[in-house]
This record gives C-alpha cells, structure tokens and sequence, in this order.
C-alpha cells in the first residue's frame, strides 16, 4: 500500500513538474514570436529600394542628374540643402553631445521612408546605415521603429501599411508641412486624402505652435513588455520644422562617459530654441542613429555600435 503511494505521489510530481516546463516552454515561444521572430506582411513594400548595381550607377552619375557640393558636414545643390553640427554642452560632470542636421528641401516628397528589408511586419530590422545605403540615401536618421508595436497609423511614402490608432502621431504632408495629430481623431485613408505622405507613431510631441512642451507627466510610448519610462535622460532622436520643407533633425548621444543623454524637457527646449514650430520625439535608446554620405555621424549606444531598427527617414 504504502509502494503504491510512493507512485501515486511521483506521478504527481512528474506531472507537475511537466506542466511547469510546458507552460514556461509556451511563454518562452509566445515572447519569441512576439519580439524576435520575424513576421512579414508586405515584401516588396515600398519602391525606395535598389540594387547594389544600380546604386553604383546612381553614384557614378549623380553628378550628372545633380550638381552638388558637399563635405563631412554638408550638401548643397538646387534641390537641397543639408548642414550638420557637432554640439558638446553641459557640464564636465553631465555633458551631453548631440548632432543638429539642417535640411532644406525643394520638395516635400524628397523626405522619404524606408523599411528593414524593404518589407512591412514586426521584427524585421537591419542598421539605419545598411537601410540607408539600399537606398541611396545621402542622409537619414531611424524612424519609429514601428515594428516593435501591433498599432499606430503607418502610412509610408504616401502608401498605407496600417490603422490602428493608439497615440499622437506625426504627419508629414507632399507640401513640405508637418502637423502633430491625434491618431484616434482621423483615419489613415483620410490623412493620405490630404496629402500626408508619411507618418510617424512614437512620440510625444515636443513643441506645439512654437512653444517646448514642459510637462510630459508620466510618458509611455506603449505596453509592450519591457516598456519604460523615457522622460529621465537618454540618447534621442527627432524631427523638427521651422518653415514648409525646413526641417531640422537632432540625434543626441548617450548612456556613456562622453555623452549622458537629454530629457524630454531638455530636448523640446532645443527644437524650440531652433526655431522650430513643431517638433516630434522618435525612437531613441540604442536606436538613435544619424547617418551622412555613407557614415554614421554619431555614436550609437555610446559605442560606435549600431542597433537594428524597422524604419528610417532618409534624404537621396
């Protein structure tokens, strides 16, 4: 009797001890399908995308097709004009090193998207600089990184990808305009109806009719596991307009010896500072990358390294 007890009990044993590892085995997979593996939906998405041959041409005949000047820090021909600064402030206890780009564009649709891949979906990412070579881009920052998140309006090169409002959202317009929006109050069919080209879902905004927002309470992009608050210090990455087609970019460094980060305060202050009338806040972390004439300009994650993103804004 008392045998077969031991043997009831061990069964039980076995059989919990099987259900634990089943169950852990099945949360391991559902956090893998969620944030690693990668799950396409449109190959092909967007036309930006060329091949290694015909970037070869393009290079070899840009002179051609555009008169330019350019160096280092700068790019000028009759359709754009693109000059980067290198600025160190705060203090040799707190310094904060971070990249103003100043764009000037004759056309809106010359600010562009790209995709990872070229392909829509979630967890598909390569280097902005890798994105930014496939495409011919003389520059680019990273985007939203739209495919780490299920919502958000998605409209891309003037393509719809998705509609699933969530959050302020940003809008840019084939006019050269820029409007911080309410996802929740449209639909992407109807922004595409009045001319936006592309849209952005991260956030928060950053300045509103030429004043810096102070007051970000409690920012969460989304509720994805392992979210965060951002307000505290970190690198950065956004996007700013003083006039139609006049955009200015910012990539702060951070989370090393050499650059410690900005707060969202301090970042909205900057835009507001240039002279922006609206600016918006972009994935940042190890995300934030800026990239000019085939370099990274800046110092991803404090060491040189990039970290794939789904998406970038580029120039070409």
């Amino acid at each position: 009797m008392e045998v077969q007890k031991k043997r009831t009990r061990k069964k039980i044993v076995i059989s919990i001890v099987a259900i634990i590892v089943i169950t852990i085995g099945i949360i391991i997979y559902q956090l893998a399908d969620r944030y690693l593996i990668e799950h396409v939906e449109v190959s092909n998405a967007l036309n930006n995308t060329v091949s290694a041959e015909q970037t070869a041409e393009s290079n070899t005949t840009n002179t051609i097709e555009e008169d330019y000047s350019a160096d280092d820090w700068s790019y000028t021909s009759d359709t754009k004009s693109i000059t980067i600064k290198k600025v160190t402030a705060g203090s040799s206890s707190n310094p904060i090193v971070y990249y103003v780009a100043d764009v000037t564009l004759k056309s809106g649709s010359t600010l562009k998207s790209a995709f990872a891949n070229n392909e829509f979906g979630n967890n598909i990412t390569q280097n902005t600089s890798v994105i930014a070579k496939e495409n011919n881009a003389i520059f680019a920052i990273n985007g939203d990184y739209y495919g780490f998140r299920q919502e958000g309006i998605t409209i891309r090169n003037g393509q719809i990808f998705r509609d699933i409002p969530a959050r302020t959202g940003l809008a840019l317009y084939k006019d050269g305009s820029m409007k911080i929006y309410e996802e929740t109050e449209t639909t992407a069919e109807e922004l595409v109806e009045q001319g936006v080209t592309q849209t952005l879902s991260f956030g928060p905004a950053l300045v509103e009719n030429s004043s810096a927002i102070t007051d970000f309470g409690q920012v969460s992009i989304d509720t994805n596991f392992g979210n965060r608050s951002i307000q505290d210090a970190n690198p950065r990455t956004g996007i700013g307009i003083i006039s139609p087609n006049h955009y200015v970019f910012i990539i702060v460094d951070g989370r090393s010896e050499e650059s410690q980060g900005m707060t969202l305060t301090d970042f909205a202050k900057t835009f507001e500072d240039l002279g922006c009338t609206e600016a918006y806040n972009l994935d940042g972390g190890g995300s934030s990358t800026m990239y000019f004439m085939g370099r990274v300009v800046n110092n991803p994650l404090g060491k040189g390294q990039e970290r794939g993103v789904s998406d970038i804004l580029f120039i070409n």
